[in-house]
């Protein structure tokens, strides 16, 4: 009677197991938003043109605010975007907090081991500016002992030091640019997009920029392991790749076409 008393009680288990889609079977992360019916994109808000306030309406745009609605769209769900420190992006990928980061995340072999990353959608050149009356910092090798300004943790940040010079921590490019012409720092490495959009809003600005890097890839992180996800973003930017989408926003922020190599 203990036997078949046992062995029902296992079959009725393995029946609501199965009927649940497996006990202990985890979520993809995939599912949950679909299922929520949308994804959280974690973004800076404060990095033209990439992600920020327009200063008329206040509404959060720029070049991958647009694309991440792009994205979800193609998922089948909404766009919801949190706004936090460029140092808490990648911890919030960690923590679940966001689904993805739309926030010109360039591709790293070290960020790659904690990291899945998208194909890349965009490549971008890493540039030296430096006042315009000052001839003594032509290239990134004469950084050393020098001091420049980057958000911490980003990779302008780590290469700045890398090269031996001494990083001030900042959270905009308009900080940046400040510290620039009073003086307290000798350079910057920064985003060539971000330079050029910069330009265009502030012609009179006295700097330049020194020296440039080859094109880099960009890509959007998410958690490590969830694979099927980071596939979906894939099919999604293939999709707005091919529609001529991903190009025309390209334009529409950047001035130009930045999609390809």
């Amino acid at each position: 009677m203990k036997k078949t008393l046992s062995f029902l009680m296992t079959a009725v288990l393995a029946l609501t197991c199965t009927a649940t889609s497996g006990c202990g079977k985890k979520e993809s992360a995939l599912d949950q938003i679909k299922e929520r019916g949308y994804l959280i994109i974690g973004t800076e808000g404060n990095w033209s043109p990439w992600t920020y306030h327009d200063e008329k309406t206040n509404e959060l745009t720029g070049f991958d605010v647009e694309v991440g609605k792009a994205i979800a769209a193609e998922l089948g769900v909404e766009a919801r975007f949190e706004e936090a420190a460029w140092e808490s992006l990648l911890a919030g990928v960690d923590s679940g907090r966001f689904d993805i980061i739309c926030n010109g995340v360039g591709y790293t072999e070290d960020r790659a081991l904690s990291y899945e990353f998208s194909e890349p959608y965009v490549y971008t050149r890493k540039v030296l500016i430096v006042t315009s009356d000052n001839d003594t910092i032509k290239s990134f090798d004469d950084l050393k002992g020098k001091t420049t300004a980057n958000s911490s943790g980003s990779t302008y940040a780590a290469y700045a030091e890398e090269l031996g010079a001494k990083v001030e921590y900042i959270d905009t490019f308009g900080e940046t640019i400040t510290l620039l012409k009073q003086g307290r720092i000798d350079a910057t490495i920064n985003s060539e997009v971000s330079y050029l959009d910069y330009m265009t809003q502030h012609p009179e600005e006295q700097i330049k920029i020194a020296d440039q890097s080859e094109g880099e890839s960009v890509c959007y992180p998410v958690k490590k392991g969830e694979t099927e996800l980071c596939e979906a973003v894939n099919k999604a930017l293939e999709n707005l790749r091919s529609s001529g989408k991903l190009a025309e926003l390209s334009v529409q922020f950047f001035g130009g076409d930045i999609t390809n190599k």
